[in-house]
């Protein structure tokens, strides 16, 4: 019987060989699901959920509408006892690989190559994107800095302009590229540093004596916080 666990590292060698260029990204939260892993290829984000010969279908029909909300497009990855019924619980514009043990190895197989998600909407693809990530963006499409604002607020401001004022496929492209470019390892230290520069903003452009007070220690407070946890 295989496992996730057995499954991971040879399927991401499998879509290496099919799709060439890609980044893997595991068990990235979405919605109430997590996806298990988020492949990000040249031009689209693909999610993959994995239904092991030890898993069940209990949980896939939450699991496709949140992937559906994020996500070009989608496959799912199914040991051998799903693979017959695996269309049934699916889309049919979902990707469907099974995986099978042939001569000791683990055989992977495209049952169903991934169409283009439908139910996929642009504001909820620019939510993959931290803050530091959406000005970018920004900055490539020549957009006001708004650097004082949140995800909610610029989202709505990209997505707006597409496509009269920013071709779709060119913003899927500096997404990809965007997260082909994400470093995890700094990311702490690269959002402090941009939600510092927020909060000095507005404490500069703030003009009632108590509200700047009030950002004044909420700076304070944040850095505080910091420190403790680079301590730790």
């Amino acid at each position: 019987m295989l496992h996730d666990k057995d499954i991971r590292e040879p399927l991401f060698d499998f879509l290496e060989e099919t799709y060439g260029k890609i980044r893997i990204i595991e068990e990235k939260t979405m919605g109430k699901s997590r996806a298990d892993v988020v492949m990000v290829t040249e031009d689209s984000i693909i999610g993959l959920e994995i239904k092991s010969d030890a898993d069940t279908y209990a949980r896939l029909g939450r699991q496709v509408k949140d992937y559906d909300k994020y996500y070009d497009r989608n496959i799912v990855v199914v040991g051998t006892t799903h693979a017959l019924h695996t269309p049934e619980h699916v889309p049919d514009y979902w990707g469907i690989i099974t995986v099978e043990v042939v001569d000791g190895e683990l055989d992977f197989y495209f049952f169903r190559k991934p169409g283009i998600n439908p139910k996929l909407t642009l504001k909820n693809k620019l939510r993959i994107l931290w803050r530091p990530e959406l000005y970018e963006l920004q900055q490539i499409f020549d957009m006001p800095k708004y650097k004082d604002k949140s995800k909610d607020f610029v989202i709505p401001k990209l997505a707006e302009r597409v496509p009269d004022k920013i071709d779709p496929d060119e913003l899927s492209f500096h997404m990809c590229r965007i997260l082909f470019e994400r470093d995890y390892t700094t990311i702490g230290s690269t959002l402090k540093e941009y939600r510092k520069g927020e909060l000095q903003k507005a404490i500069e452009s703030e003009t009632d004596p108590q509200k700047r007070l009030e950002l004044m220690m909420e700076q304070a407070e944040k850095g505080q916080s910091f420190k403790r946890k680079k301590h730790f």
